[in-house]
Order: structure tokens, then C-alpha cells, then sequence
């Protein structure tokens, strides 16, 4: 380019610095209208948002657009400015979620049975995928009882990708918990899949779960946002970070307080892994929330020789606790028989925890 065009070039570049300047001026101006516009419709109980108004300003731009700009681009930057001053109205206190820290600084401490989740000190929890027989869970609770746990969990509806697999005892299988849980001091949790087995299953279990297949399944949330009971949401295997504190959000914002969340894997190409462990949601969500938050190894990597490494993974990230799946007899287990561990394997892992220091002995009966 000649020395000419080089400075016709720097003189137009110029002149767009300076329109640049003109309209960041011109957006901060209408920024701040729309600021003092919102605080009057607050003080007049009117809605934020108004429609017609909306479409009346877009029909004036495109009736004096002379171009060179498309009605259609016109409308649309416009229309990302109406969103943006839009957000400028609300009240940054309101726009915060009930989960995040901006509401809550302090730590939320959910209290089982004396068992505090969300404190200074880590918990773990396991039991069988299913509930099968109170044989078979028993078996389970009197080696917990043994070695000092307190929570217990089991499947009693199992969401289940075939329809033809075993899809869990229902009520029964609550109840057997419960009676398991009477004999022997625990703590029981387990998954409720249906908005209308709520109330019922507050009767049996100390802990309502909803798992991963129904994190968005808003009925449920909102049920169990409604009564007084303890809940662990387990993030959704395609689910982003935010739509998983949105989904707790859902919950708390219906009055339930004791919520604890759960990262449980995610679904990524890998093929290695059941699902894919996210360890850097764990700090992140201790960071924007102030929820607890615990780790499900079992079915993140679905392979026995995974769940120690990962349990440490995921305490030294700050996990409030982990989760694991553990069975008397995993050969003949009814569902995800080849990851759960058999009671001395558990034995094992537990013993390599508290050994790593970050899971504290309890004292063995």
C-alpha cells in the first residue's frame, strides 16, 4: 500500500476510535436512564420488562435505518441493548441466587442424626446400589456400625436406563431401610424418583436423593423443596455447573434449606471411566455456593480399582464427603454388580482414607 493509503487508512481508523468512543459514551448515558427507569417502575410496582414498548422502539429503528446496516442486524445489536439495560434494573441482591455465597456467606451445615455434612470435617457414605433383602442390607449396616459410619445409603426405585432391569423393592424397600436404620442407630439415604412419593418417603428415610436422570425433573424438585427434610441433588450427567446450582435453586426457593450437592460424574467421549469425575466442579461450587458438597466415585469411574484414588481426589479438593456403593456378595447383585465392593474391600478402603488423613477414624465397636 502506498504511503497515501496507509494514510487514508490511519485517518479513517482514527475517526472510528472516536465513533467508538461517542457510542460507549451514548451506551453509558442510556445505561444510566434505563437505571433510574427501572427504580421508578420499582417504586410504581410495574413490571421491568415491557413489550409493546419494546416493539415500538425496534419499529421506529427500522423505519429511520437508511443503512448501509441491515433492519434486520439494526434490530438485532439494538435488541442485545434492551436486554443488557434490562439486567441493569434488577437488584443485584435479588438477582443472586438463594444457593450462591452473595446470599449466604457462611458454610450451610446440614445436621443427620448428629452427623453435620458441610462442616470442618469429611464424611462418607455408603451402602448397597439396591436394596434387595434385609439380609442383605443388614449385612452392610453391621459392618457400618462396626466400623463407626453412621450413614447408610440403598436404592429402593431405581431409575434404570432398560426397562427391563430390575427397578428397585419401592416402598418395601424403604422400609426395610428404616428398620435396618432403628437397629442399628444410622442415618438411611435413598432416591425418590416421583413427586407424589415425597411426603411417603419422609416417613422412612433421613435423607431424600434425586439423582442424576431427574436433576431437571422440576416437579420433584419443587416437592422436595417443600417439605422439611434433608436433600442430596446429584448433578445430571450432561448438566453445566449452573444448571446444576440452578436445579438446587429450585428447592431451596420453595423454603428447604438442607440441601447438599453431588458431583457424580459427567458424560464426555471418554471411554475409560463409567463417567467422566469433574474434580474442578467440587471447588467451584464450594466457591459459589456455600451448599455441601460430596463426591459419588462409585458411579463417576464404575471401576473398583478407581475409587480410592478418586475419594482422595476428590477430599483434598474439598469435598464435604464421598460416596461409594458397597455389597455383601457384588456377584449377585441385582444392579451395577461389577463396581460395588464387597465388605472387605470396603474395609480396605475405608482403612486407606483414614490412613491418607483425609477421612478421620471413628471409634469401632
Amino acid at each position: 500500500m502506498s504511503e497515501k493509503g496507509l494514510d487514508q487508512l490511519e485517518q479513517l481508523r482514527k475517526r472510528l476510535d472516536e465513533i467508538n468512543l461517542q457510542i460507549l459514551e451514548l451506551l453509558s448515558e442510556r445505561g444510566r436512564i434505563a437505571q433510574e427507569i427501572g427504580k421508578v417502575k420499582l417504586k410504581s410496582g410495574i413490571n421491568r420488562f415491557d413489550p409493546v414498548r419494546e416493539r415500538k422502539m425496534l419499529d421506529i429503528l427500522a423505519e429511520k435505518n437508511q443503512g448501509p446496516f441491515e433492519t434486520s442486524t439494526i434490530q438485532h445489536i439494538f435488541k442485545e441493548i434492551f436486554k443488557a439495560s434490562l439486567e441493569l434494573q434488577e437488584d443485584d441482591n435479588r438477582k443472586a441466587l438463594l444457593v450462591s455465597r452473595k446470599k449466604q456467606k457462611e458454610d450451610t451445615v446440614v445436621d443427620i442424626k448428629g452427623v453435620k455434612i458441610g462442616g470442618s470435617e469429611p464424611v462418607l457414605i455408603a451402602g448397597p446400589c439396591s436394596v434387595e433383602s434385609y439380609e442383605q442390607v443388614k449385612a452392610v449396616a453391621l459392618n457400618h456400625k462396626r466400623q463407626g459410619l453412621k450413614l447408610l445409603r440403598g436404592g429402593a426405585f431405581k431409575p434404570r436406563t432398560s426397562p427391563y432391569d430390575f427397578q428397585g423393592l419401592g416402598i418395601e424397600g424403604l422400609k426395610i431401610l428404616r428398620q435396618i436404620a432403628d437397629e442399628f442407630d444410622l442415618a438411611v439415604i435413598s432416591e425418590i424418583v416421583s413427586p407424589h412419593d415425597i411426603e411417603l418417603a419422609i416417613e422412612y428415610i433421613d435423607v431424600i436423593q434425586i439423582g442424576a436422570r431427574n436433576m431437571q425433573n422440576f416437579e420433584l424438585l419443587k416437592a422436595a423443596g417443600s417439605v422439611n427434610h434433608p436433600v442430596l441433588l446429584k448433578r445430571g450427567m450432561s448438566a453445566t455447573i449452573q444448571e446444576f446450582m440452578f436445579a438446587a435453586e429450585y428447592i431451596v426457593s420453595k423454603g428447604n434449606k438442607q440441601v447438599m450437592l453431588c458431583e457424580r460424574g459427567i458424560r464426555t467421549y471418554e471411554k475409560a471411566t463409567r463417567n467422566t469425575l469433574d474434580i474442578s466442579a467440587i471447588p467451584i461450587l464450594k466457591q459459589e455456593t456455600h451448599l455441601p458438597v460430596l463426591a459419588d466415585v462409585t458411579h463417576a469411574t464404575g471401576r473398583l480399582d478407581l475409587l480410592l484414588p478418586t475419594a482422595k481426589a476428590a477430599l483434598a479438593a474439598g469435598a464435604d464427603g464421598v460416596m461409594v456403593e458397597v455389597h455383601p456378595d457384588p456377584a449377585v447383585a441385582l444392579s451395577d454388580a461389577n463396581q460395588q465392593m464387597d465388605l472387605g474391600q470396603f474395609n480396605d478402603f475405608l482403612s486407606e482414607l483414614q490412613a491418607s488423613g483425609l477421612l478421620k477414624a471413628k471409634a469401632r465397636v
